[in-house]
């Protein structure tokens, strides 16, 4: 809304930390603050890019945490330096445009065995107890419909003015919680 937020704010800050951890042992102070910084824009770009693929990721997990350790990987592959950590080598601006090469080859890897993985923990966990909730519990909320109960109930009664809970499923919950309930 051009206007700069809290949490933008706290992205930004977080994108910064994600880029320079795969670089902390080989880069220097300026070389640190330019990657943190590329980081909090390509992150910005990246997590405006959800709205257009139509992916669920309500945390930015894959805008912030992914592009930013992606983006931090490659970033040592093009600052790292010698005189920073005598037992690295040095990136590309630094003569040895090997390294730049050495780092894609890892990221590429990296993503290929995540991916793998990922799928066959999914598969398994789908047939085990399934992925999906009802379009109804998604509806109601997943604080209500799993936990019955809910995390953000703003305004004067339980469910409050500005609580999601809504349909069928969230009538009966209210009606299960008008019964007492016995402590344990």
């Amino acid at each position: 809304r051009g206007k700069p937020t809290v949490l933008g704010a706290a992205s930004g800050a977080v994108a910064g930390l994600v880029a320079i951890t795969p670089a902390s042992g080989y880069v220097g102070p300026l070389s640190a603050l330019v990657i943190g910084a590329i980081a909090g824009a390509v992150c910005y770009s990246a997590c405006n890019l959800k709205s257009k693929f139509g992916y669920d990721d309500s945390l930015d997990v894959v805008g912030v945490h992914g592009v930013g350790g992606t983006w931090g990987a490659l970033a040592t592959g093009l600052f790292a330096s010698k005189a920073i950590n005598e037992g690295g080598d040095n990136g590309l601006f630094f003569g040895n445009p090997g390294q730049l090469w050495t780092q894609i080859v890892a990221v590429l890897a990296t993503y290929a065995l995540a991916i793998v993985a990922t799928y066959v923990i999914l598969k398994v966990v789908d047939a085990i107890v399934g992925l999906r909730v009802s379009a109804e519990d998604e509806v109601a909320g997943l604080d209500l419909s799993q936990h019955s109960e809910t995390a953000y109930a703003m305004g004067g009664g339980q469910y409050g003015e500005f609580s999601s809970a809504s349909g069928a499923f969230a009538d009966a919950m209210r009606g299960a919680e008008a019964k007492p309930r016995v402590a344990h």
